[in-house]
């Protein structure tokens, strides 16, 4: 999934691909990184890239997923908006008016998510699976469609009326 982040005025579109121990690679505007990231004490980080190390100290400030970032030569404003942020601030709250988007009537966990986004889907296909009070309940595209956006990640704990798949209609 991918998320935004804004730092100081510029925004940049990031994708986690992978994560081993302390190793991360990350897609960051389309151009693939590899660094690790290895907590110092709370708060600080040590940042591997290139044979370079940096230390960074992250506190959070104000409202949650704003940060303000601080190297030994530079200070950051960083906002990382997550995919479901997005989608609620593009439909301005009214999840109602969105149509097509798939919700969980209660808290759960989502287990699977056999789809990507982009991806042409069938009436009836699973799109979704989530756990919830000990079942696995899958959620099925009503139509012939596509998947829009998927607001959510495996493992992810979704509160319930969640917004977690947007499907587009192919149908007439």
């Amino acid at each position: 999934m991918q998320n935004e982040v804004r730092i100081n005025s510029r925004t940049a579109n990031v994708e986690l691909l992978g994560k081993e121990g302390s190793k991360y690679r990350a897609l960051i505007d389309g151009r693939e990184y590899e660094f690790d990231v290895v907590r110092v004490e709370p708060g600080i980080y040590s940042v591997l890239h290139n044979g370079k190390s940096t230390n960074m100290e992250m506190i959070e400030v104000g409202k949650a997923n704003h940060y303000s970032v601080k190297t030994l030569t530079s200070q950051y404003e960083v906002e990382v908006i997550d995919a479901l942020t997005r989608y609620r601030n593009n439909t301005k709250g009214d999840l109602a008016s969105a149509g097509n988007v798939i919700t969980t009537p209660m808290p759960g966990k989502v287990v699977r998510i056999p789809v990507k986004e982009g991806e042409e889907v069938e009436a009836g296909q699973t799109v979704i699976t989530i756990s919830a009070m000990k079942m696995e309940s899958e959620y099925k595209s009503a139509f012939h469609g596509t998947v829009k956006k998927i607001l959510v990640n495996e493992g992810d704990t979704i509160e319930g009326h969640q917004p977690l798949v947007e499907l587009e209609s192919l149908e007439d």
